[in-house]
């Protein structure tokens, strides 16, 4: 029979976050399944190794491998022991795109959820972002899913003045910047996009089925009118194991 093998190192730190320890080893566990050191088809350390490993109780230990199991990434098997799968789910990658281009085009086989849709916001919630505020905002919260699993929220604020331009259909299969590039007659004279690192709250967590305190993706955009007005606005938080960025370099 086939084991794993134990990764050389010393014991894990888990007093350095305020994470929950079996959240904290639950992703430690998971590194090692994508990673290859513990490759498909093998048999992992048992519980009484890991928790040895890991200083840590046992419960703790099975609390971790629940996460993992849940994900499909290994499976149990009375009296023979726990086996990482040889076929674990695929990735639901995302690429964030970094170019105009890339940021315009629908995702293939995305839909998009929405959670509220709110007119006639003074725009006092969206964030310190260049260009003049308009007279009002239809604020939108949207869940982005991918194979029946969220992989976006997003907050969008949309110049209340082009509301009558989009159409229900719009909303439910337009990218933020795409919902106001793709309008008759208006133009976007300049846009602007951050990405910043961060954890899921309790709010994300729930909406994209996370641990607390998984990595996030927060990525903001902005679009502005020749006369300098903030058109839109828009704050996505994408699940940090399904995102990707590629940059061409040259």
């Amino acid at each position: 029979m086939t084991h794993s093998r134990r990764p050389a190192g010393p014991t894990p730190d888990l007093n350095r976050s305020a994470v929950a320890r079996y959240l904290q080893l639950a992703t430690l566990f998971r590194h090692r399944v994508e990673s290859g050191v513990w490759a498909p088809g093998t048999r992992i350390p048992t519980v009484d190794e890991l928790a040895a490993e890991c200083g840590v109780a046992r419960a703790t230990i099975r609390q971790a491998l629940d996460q993992l199991a849940e994900d499909g990434l290994i499976a149990r098997f009375r009296a023979r022991g726990t086996f990482v799968s040889t076929t674990p789910p695929p990735r639901l990658w995302c690429d964030v795109e970094t170019d105009w281009n890339g940021l315009l085009r629908s995702r293939e086989g995305a839909r998009i959820e929405i959670l509220s849709d709110t007119p006639d916001q003074d725009g006092e919630a969206i964030p310190a972002s260049p260009g003049r505020r308009a007279p009002a905002y239809r604020h939108l919260r949207r869940r982005h899913w991918r194979d029946e699993k969220p992989f976006l929220l997003a907050d969008v604020w949309l110049d209340q003045r082009l509301s009558p331009l989009v159409t229900p259909e719009d909303l439910l299969t337009k990218t933020a910047l795409r919902l106001v590039a793709s309008l008759p007659g208006i133009r976007i004279a300049a846009a602007h996009q951050t990405l910043t690192i961060g954890a899921a709250d309790v709010e994300t967590a729930a909406a994209l089925h996370l641990p607390l305190n998984a990595p996030v993706a927060h990525v903001y955009r902005t679009a502005i009118d020749p006369g300098g007005t903030l058109l839109l606005a828009a704050k996505g938080i994408y699940r940090g194991d399904t995102v990707r960025i590629d940059v061409k370099l040259r």
